[in-house]
């Protein structure tokens, strides 16, 4: 059996985390309380699930109250989104954003409005651009700005580029091959357009032999790229699959009944540039511009390169708070990109990280957690969810993960005086269920790292629930001075109008407010 111990070992001796300010230091009185309910509670848990757990729960100093194999390195998954976060926001700043832009050389012919000279579209692994429901900046956005402009025909081949090297999409050497091409694992850099995947959802036909009807896609023009090769057929059955076509698209087989239920369906990208493509055609079909794709460039015209259109990402905050919510590994290693460049942002996270806590047995590989290379213990994370929020990158930190009831967290809806007691960020693999993050309880804020590698992990996670149900019945909400939720909604923002542009050019041919 594992000795349960109380630790009395200060990570950092500071009064309280500044974030957390308006909640009192846990107080010593009801350490024998808690040290009670963790004994009991870590009993069920092994008999429950099994297997190797690490875990500590400290104050809001960072003293560790009691722990279990608190210092041993385990897998922690999508724990490491925590770290990802904190290292981006130190690097870029809360505000940061990633643009999204059309750039050329050359003119525009003012009678005919087509652009005379070569474009480019410039794409910087924007994880929000071209999202479903009008959550980030899109394609149509850049067209728009064209067409106001002026740009009524465009010529040439579709060229993509990036101010970060290659403009392509990989997927990182340290996934295990098995998560390649699944929907939480995409392709990921510079080309990114909707998350890197794709859904389209279909009707039967209006008759019984007919084709089935595709009636939405994401992203737009994405259904230019799927033949529907099935049949509609009487009743409500259907038996339909969405495969793969040799050298790019889907094609959809089987049969729809009559009666059956719209459907939908999704796919990774597994060539971004082929959606790219179809999906900026109809950008630029719906602003009005025409596209001529000649197989080779058109001459180039002198001059410098310069910005026609710009839009740009929501704030780093932003993205932050939605790949916790929704533990999107795409996106953390994005933010990791961004942050750290393409081939030393795992080491310099990794870095980050040992600096801050002093642990220097904290091994990243990656900025998702998805790999299990990746070792850090509880401790560890205890030291960085107490000291991070000090610095002066870490304002308001705990706000960007998850409150209970919401995100990862959806299934601790119950047993909470209200949602934000608990600000904590989970990660799940095969063989993994972890959880680190902020309890805010009336005698103080608890800082709680679970830890658990085996062979059970959708038990071990009830039981993690259990506890934080059982520390947070009568919790208290984590405060915050500063931090504005509207800030953490996905919206894009479009840039200035480039100077280059006439400022008494028309609109778009059909364009209206209600388009965007």
């Amino acid at each position: 059996m594992i000795a349960l111990h109380r630790l009395v070992r200060p990570v950092r001796p500071r009064a309280a985390l500044a974030a957390l300010a308006l909640i009192a230091p846990v107080a010593h009185a009801q350490t024998a309380g808690l040290k009670d309910q963790l004994d009991n509670w870590y009993h069920s848990a092994q008999r429950a699930a099994p297997g190797e757990w690490g875990i500590a729960v400290a104050d809001q100093n960072g003293t560790v109250l009691w722990g279990v194999n608190q210092d041993e390195p385990l897998v922690p998954a999508s724990t490491v989104k925590l770290f990802t976060t904190g290292f981006a926001r130190s690097v870029l700043g809360a505000d940061a954003r990633r643009p999204t832009r059309v750039v050329g050389t050359g003119t525009l012919n003012p009678e005919n409005g087509e652009w005379v000279g070569t474009w480019s579209l410039e794409l910087n692994g924007d994880p929000s651009l071209e999202r479903a429901e009008g959550q980030g900046p899109t394609l149509y956005d850049l067209a728009l700005q064209l067409a106001s402009a002026g740009v009524r025909k465009l010529d040439g081949p579709l060229v993509v580029q990036s101010s970060d090297g290659p403009a392509d999409a990989i997927y990182p050497a340290v996934w295990s091959a098995r998560h390649r091409g699944r929907l939480f694992a995409p392709l990921i850099g510079p080309l990114m357009l909707h998350e890197n995947v794709m859904w389209i959802t279909v009707r039967p036909g209006e008759r019984v032999g007919a084709r089935p009807r595709i009636i939405e896609e994401a992203p737009s023009g994405i259904a230019q790229l799927v033949t529907v090769a099935a049949r509609t057929r009487p009743g409500r059955r259907s038996a339909l699959a969405l495969r793969i076509k040799p050298g790019g698209g889907w094609v959809l087989v089987g049969s729809m009944g009559m009666r059956a239920r719209a459907r939908r369906f999704s796919a990774v990208l597994g060539e971004p540039r082929l959606a790219l493509g179809v999906s900026w055609a109809a950008a630029l079909q719906r602003a009005g511009i025409t596209w001529s794709r000649p197989a080779l460039p058109g001459k180039s015209a002198p001059g410098t390169p310069r910005v026609l259109a710009e839009v740009a990402s929501p704030t780093l905050d932003s993205l932050a708070s939605e790949i916790n919510r929704r533990s999107l590994n795409f996106g953390a290693e994005l933010l990791l990109q961004w942050a750290g460049g393409r081939d030393q942002g795992p080491a310099r996270l990794t870095q980050f990280v040992r600096d801050l806590t002093g642990d220097t047995r904290v091994y990243l590989v990656d900025g998702s957690g998805l790999s299990n290379e990746d070792r850090a213990a509880p401790t560890a994370f205890i030291s960085y969810l107490a000291r991070f929020p000090l610095t002066a990158a870490g304002h308001n930190f705990p706000q960007l993960l998850p409150a209970n009831g919401s995100g990862t967290l959806h299934r601790l809806n119950s047993g909470f005086p209200g949602s934000g007691v608990v600000r904590a960020k989970t990660g799940t693999l095969g063989q993994v269920a972890t959880v680190s993050g902020y309890l805010g309880r009336p005698d103080g804020v608890l800082l709680v790292s679970l830890m658990y590698n085996g062979g059970r992990p959708w038990a071990a996670r009830q039981k993690q629930w259990e506890l934080f149900r059982r520390l947070g019945a009568n919790g208290v909400v984590i405060p915050s001075d500063t931090f504005d939720q509207a800030e953490t909604q996905l919206g894009g923002e479009e840039t200035a109008t480039p100077s280059w542009m006439p400022t008494d050019s028309a609109a778009a041919p059909g364009d209206t407010a209600d388009q965007r």
